[in-house]
This record gives structure tokens, sequence and C-alpha cells, in this order.
């Protein structure tokens, strides 16, 4: 063989060789990736060519499969109350994917489980249609409906959360405006336009705001700032006068901070009165002698600057909740009365009061109960988790008095329900590059006892962006006091 033949043959076998190298690891390597990546058709066909399992809420299924011809896709996803649970169950479209619980339990609710595969041999030898599992979650239907029903009737962009404090379950997350996942279920242009509708839209519909939008606490941060205080002896006795005058002078600055209770009531108030009356400066005070390093781990034990789950894994994941570190004096004293770089998930500061709620015992959320199979038998079951003991039982009891007391005598009264023991917080957020460039933003967190041991915490965050309202009519109490009621009222059945 002549020199250029040779050369020819040998870069023909290298090129061979590399086609069998790429097979191989194509086959042996990547295989499983390739099955499972989303943008495999085959993948979507396989979603949708049976009747998907169902996502249950209060014992019926708020999710259904229909079916389709002209196309690929044997089944089209239908949803119920949709823009109510929205924020819970996601979307499950044949264009546009999954979110949500719909993603994180596809392979149950599509019925690709291994752990079915018993029961599809089955299903082939007796000829029998293939279905999903279900997903049995947490959530209280009256407390979804009464949490999405008041931020409705507002008209406001914003957000309710319901945990249960013994458990951490999850028994409401709302989010408005929401959308309803059936108008683009299926692959049609006209389907693939109302999703690029919804996310051009300025309102944010697709947003989920209780898990992925942070956002300044505002004055219920005070809650925690308190807990600071006195897990770290700052403060030992809630009834005692302060040191904190009023207007406050931030540290290191010429600035002077006043509240809107007036000098008059809060100029050197103890911790109590202060929470009565959200007065700024004795928690200013108070971030600043716990100082930043104990005032941001007393707020990691209580879930911030870490990952937080409304389940076990997958897409139900909440963005940080995030208390900065290396701050200077004044930015730690503003993070006292919940401003400054601090920001928020309402699914953290639900937390929070949970936590304060249940004697400083702050579980895991989760909104998954069960995982059923076909044949109704239980794939899994949720165990409740402690996730820290965020602070002590003491602590958490002294709190609980300035809360109750709140709800009682202070800002917090519009909460209050008969024959049940209540505790609050009221929250209006300053936001903007110059604080009050833009309207604030209103919160308001709450936790109901009764006697019978059942509890309930909630966090409630209003965006008055969309609202026809003036900026003196913007506060937590007066905007989300009677939404929290009416979830603590559908929770405990008061």
């Amino acid at each position: 063989m002549n020199r250029p033949l040779r050369h020819i043959a040998v870069f023909c076998g290298l090129l061979v060789l590399a086609l069998l190298l790429r097979a191989n690891w194509l086959q042996y390597f990547q295989s499983d990736a390739l099955a499972t990546d989303e943008h495999n058709r085959r993948v979507k066909i396989a979603q949708f060519a049976s009747p998907r399992g169902d996502i249950i809420v209060g014992g019926d299924p708020i999710t259904g499969s229909k079916a389709v011809s002209g196309t690929d896709f044997k089944y089209q996803r239908t949803f119920k109350q949709g823009a109510m649970y929205a924020p819970v169950t996601g979307y499950a479209s044949q264009a546009q994917g999954m979110s949500l619980l719909e993603k994180t339990y596809d392979s149950v609710l599509s019925g690709q489980d291994d752990r079915f595969a018993f029961r599809h041999a089955k299903d082939i030898l007796t000829g029998e249609q293939r279905r999903g599992g279900d997903v049995i979650t947490t959530i209280d239907p009256k407390a979804q409906k009464a949490g999405y029903k008041g931020l409705t009737d507002l008209g406001a962009r914003g957000a309710v959360v319901a945990l249960d404090p013994r458990t951490g379950k999850v028994l409401a997350l709302v989010s408005t405006p929401s959308y309803d996942p059936s108008v683009f279920a299926g692959n049609s242009f006209k389907e693939g336009d109302r999703f690029q509708d919804l996310v051009d839209d300025k309102s944010k519909p697709l947003a989920n705001r209780p898990l992925r939008e942070t956002f300044p606490p505002g004055s219920t941060f005070k809650i925690l700032t308190a807990a600071a205080a006195l897990e770290n002896g700052v403060v030992t006795d809630v009834d005692a006068a302060s040191e904190a005058v009023s207007p406050y002078p931030l540290p290191l600055s010429s600035n002077k901070i006043s509240s809107e209770a007036g000098d008059a009531v809060c100029n050197k108030a103890s911790m109590k009165t202060a929470m009565q009356y959200s007065c700024n400066n004795v928690f200013l005070d108070a971030a600043s002698k716990v100082g930043a390093d104990k005032m941001r781990e007393t707020a990691e034990k209580f879930g911030f600057n870490a990952d937080v789950y409304s389940d076990e894994f997958g897409d139900m994941l909440a963005t940080k909740s995030l208390y900065p570190s290396q701050l200077d004096k004044p930015g730690t004293a503003l993070t006292g009365m919940g401003q400054g770089s601090l920001t928020s998930t309402p699914m953290q500061m639900a937390m929070v009061t949970a936590a304060l709620a249940n004697d400083g015992k702050l579980m895991q959320p989760y909104i998954v109960e069960e995982l059923r199979g076909p044949d109704l038998s239980t794939l899994e079951r949720h165990e409740p988790k402690l996730k820290s003991q965020a602070v002590s039982e003491e602590t958490a009891k002294k709190v609980q008095e300035m809360m109750e007391f709140t709800a009682k005598e202070g800002s917090a009264q519009r909460a209050l329900i008969d024959g049940v023991t209540v505790g609050g917080k009221t929250g209006t957020a300053q936001r903007g590059v110059n604080v009050n460039d833009e309207v604030p933003y209103g919160w308001f967190v709450s936790y109901g006892k009764k006697a019978d041991g059942a509890s309930v915490a909630v966090a409630v965050f209003i965006d008055p962006t969309d609202m026809d309202i003036s900026r003196s009519d913007i506060s937590g109490g007066r905007l989300g006091g009677p939404i929290a009621k009416r979830v603590m009222q559908a929770v405990l059945g008061s």
C-alpha cells in the first residue's frame, strides 16, 4: 500500500473508532439522561399517553385528564379551581412543560415510577389502561379558599401561607394574581399565545409569591428581633423600660428614625409596649446590642440563609430568605425593624411565626402527605421532622406573651377570634431607592391556638401596587389582619 492510501486508511479507521466510542458513550453513559430529557418528545408523549393520576386536596381531586384527538398526546391535563390552586399544583402543559407538584411527582402522576413495574406488567396481560398514582396534599381547602378570596377581594398582588406549627404541614399556599393552568394545557398555537400573555403580564400571574419571591419583611421581623434579644440576654424583662430613645439615632449616622405611634409612646418603651405599638426605636436598639453575628445566627435557626423545601425535594424549593453577612452597625440596627438589606419569602415569615407558636421548635414545612399508587396502595407517607430548636421554650413563650398582648391591646386586634388564643404582629415594609419612592408592602403574621391543642400560623403579604388605595391606608393590620383571621377560622373551625 502506498503512503497516501495508508494515511487515508488510518484516518478512516480513526473515524470508525470515534463513531464506535461515541455510540457506546451514548448507549451506556448518556442513555438515561437522554431518555428522560424534558426536550425529548418521546418523554412528553409518554407523560400524556394515559390518564395522569390526581393531586388531592381535602380528599377530592383538583386535577383530571381528558382524552384528545389529532395529536401524539392522547390525554390533556385539566384543573379544578385552577387559579386558586396553581401555586400548589403548578401546570402540566403538553407544550410548556411542567412545574411544582406536577413536575416534582411526574413519574408517579404519569405512571412511570419504577414502583409501578409489577402493576404495568399486569395491565399488559389484562389489557387494562395504564393510570398514574395520586399525590395527597396537606392543603386545607377551606383555608386555601379563605386566603385566595381575601386577596382577590382586595385586588392585590400578594401571598398567604398557613402552617400547622406542630407538624409543619402547609395548610394554605396562595398567590395572587394567579392563572388557570387549564388554558394552556394543550399544544395549540392559541394556547401558546395564552401562555406568552401570562409571561408578559406586568402583574406576574405566573409568579409563586409564597415560595419564590422575597421582600423586606418590615415590622413582622420584630418578633424574631425580640426572640434574639431575649435568647442572648439583651432583654430579660419584657415589661421593663428600655434605654432606646425616640426618635432613634441610627449608629454612625446623622439619621434619626421615628415611629408612627409617636415619640411620647415609644420613648424608652418596654419591649412589650414596643411590640404593641410597633415602636421602631426599641427594636433598632435591640438588634444593635445583639450584634450582627448573633442576629444572623438566630435568623438562620429560623431558616434564613438556607434552602427551604415545602416538601422533601424537587420543584417546591423556596427561594432563600437572606440575613446578610458582614453588616455594619447601621445595617444591623435596620434589620431589627425588618428593613435594610434583609429579605424574606412569605413562607419564611410563616415559619418564624410557627416556630414561636410551637415553643421554639421549627418543623420542616411539607405539602405532600402521601404518594398513592393506582391501586390506592401507599407508596410513601411523610412523617413530621424537626428542623431546629430555633430558640428556647422560655424565649418563645415570652414572645408569645407579647404577640398575644399585641392582638388584644395593640395593632393586631383585627385578627382576634372568640374562643381562640391569638398572637399577631403587623408590618409595613418601605421600599424604593430612597425608601419611600414606592408604595410600601403590607404584612401580617399571626397564630391561633385552641384549648384542644389545634393551632395554625399564618403569614399574609400584600403588594398594593395595583390597588386604588392611598399610602396612608396601607398597613398590614388593616389589609392583612382580616385575611389572617379568616384563614385561622377556616383551620380551627371557629
